[in-house]
């Protein structure tokens, strides 16, 4: 193999160098096929329940409020305890809530009510682990893989994306609900086993108990870091103006290409999982700033692209691309947060940026959705996309700093690189 293929085939660095990070994969590997069976599964379970779009779309309205409230408390939580213990309880936590859903559809009438209660657990459950998972990345990966970890994470995610649904489309379709359920609950099941072999995270000797004023602490720090404010801002103004996937039916009808519908959803993971097996070269970048402002452009470009073309395989090209610069903006994201926030606030700081995960695209749904009934699907995807290029353009130029970051000579991610090197890596 050329070296310059080699270069380009992902840093596996953080897979030889830590157990924690190989175990974390593989974990979270195991625990995305199983909730995808329950992904796929609840909604079709309320649709046959009720035969109501009305109720299937409630699924998102009780999910949303307690993944923000439970994620920025998760994020003081994970500052203040160790952090596998989060994990792993929220762990076990989501293996009951299968459970319930197996018992509920095995029932001679499955009932309704238990599906929502079920959402709206699953969303806090997950506000509660995501911080805990996200801020341990820093404590397990040399400072110097960072990026590595990031891109693998990602690889992870956007394959799962593409194989766990398309899996669970199957084994729903042909072994029923009740199966499906029964997988997510082995799932879990294994999911606990494996966190349990997790090496201990504890909190340091001198931190605070979870409190709203160590959340506001959090707060003032972001607010505090243009680099993180540009950050959470690009990721909110890409995810809230250029995010049309709900309106991605009516854009294949439009295009009288009804049958191409699953590889409009398909493309966008598809296109950063690509990303994700070349990202040997994001290793070497030290401007984490720029990758995060030309990946958020490159991902409105194209989504502007995606609705002003009507031939149906280029508007599929344009959505990988998308889901490719999506990509790459979020390495560097990931890459800066890392990088840069101290550990005492890893925690919160991954709290608050739930904010723009969750908020983002719900949000950015409901602005698709408008536009299209005001000026028609693809002038609803075409604008979206020109949006989030002016948006992301404007905050490069009001927050320099962030097109300025260097990993090498920023101050905070010198620190933190220090602190890394350190005995006692505080």
């Amino acid at each position: 193999m050329s070296s310059k293929l080699r270069s380009l085939l992902p840093d596996l660095s953080p897979w030889r160098s830590s157990a924690d990070f190989r175990l974390l994969w593989v974990q979270g590997i195991v625990a995305f096929f199983g909730s995808s069976m329950a992904l796929v599964a609840m909604p079709l379970q309320i649709a046959h329940l009720t035969d109501s779009p009305l109720a299937v779309g409630a699924i998102g309205a009780v999910e949303l409020v307690p993944l923000i409230v439970f994620g920025l408390y998760g994020g003081a939580l994970a500052d203040a305890v160790d952090r596998k213990r989060i994990i792993l309880l929220t762990e076990v936590g989501l293996g009951v809530l299968a459970v319930v859903l197996l018992v509920n559809a095995l029932l001679p009438e499955p009932m309704l009510w238990p599906l929502y209660v079920v959402a709206a657990g699953v969303a806090a459950l997950s506000g509660l682990q995501r911080p805990a998972l996200d801020s341990l990345m820093a404590r397990i990966v040399p400072h110097d893989q960072l990026t590595a970890a990031a891109a693998l994470n990602g690889l992870r995610w956007q394959v799962g994306a593409i194989a766990g649904p398309a899996l669970a489309g199957v084994v729903v379709a042909y072994a029923g609900t009740p199966t499906a359920y029964a997988v997510t609950v082995v799932g879990f099941a294994a999911s606990v086993l494996m966190c349990l072999r997790l090496s201990p995270a504890p909190a340091a000797a001198n931190a605070e108990k979870p409190s709203l004023r160590g959340i506001a602490e959090g707060a003032r720090y972001a607010w505090s870091k243009p680099v993180l404010l540009g950050t959470y801002g690009i990721d909110l103004a890409a995810m809230l103006l250029a995010f049309p996937t709900a309106i991605f039916p009516f854009l294949a009808k439009d295009l009288d290409a009804e049958w191409a519908l699953g590889l409009m959803y398909a493309a966008m993971p598809l296109g950063a999982c690509v990303v994700g097996l070349t990202s040997g070269w994001a290793s070497k970048v030290r401007r984490h700033g720029r990758m995060v402002v030309l990946g958020a452009v490159g991902w409105g470009l194209a989504m502007a692209a995606a609705g002003l073309t009507d031939d149906i395989w280029l508007v599929l090209l344009c959505i990988a691309v998308a889901g490719g610069g999506d990509m790459i903006s979020g390495l560097g994201r990931s890459t800066i947060w890392n990088q840069t926030i101290p550990e005492e606030l890893r925690g919160r700081l991954a709290g608050i940026e739930i904010l723009s995960y969750s908020c983002g695209p719900q949000l950015g749904q409901v602005r698709a959705g408008a536009v299209a009934s005001w000026t028609g699907v693809r002038g609803a995807v075409w604008s979206g996309g020109a949006a989030c290029v002016v948006a992301v353009g404007l905050l490069a130029v009001a927050l320099p700093k962030l097109m300025a970051y260097d990993a090498e000579t920023d101050e905070d991610a010198r620190l933190r690189r220090e602190a890394a090197l350190s005995p006692s890596g505080a």
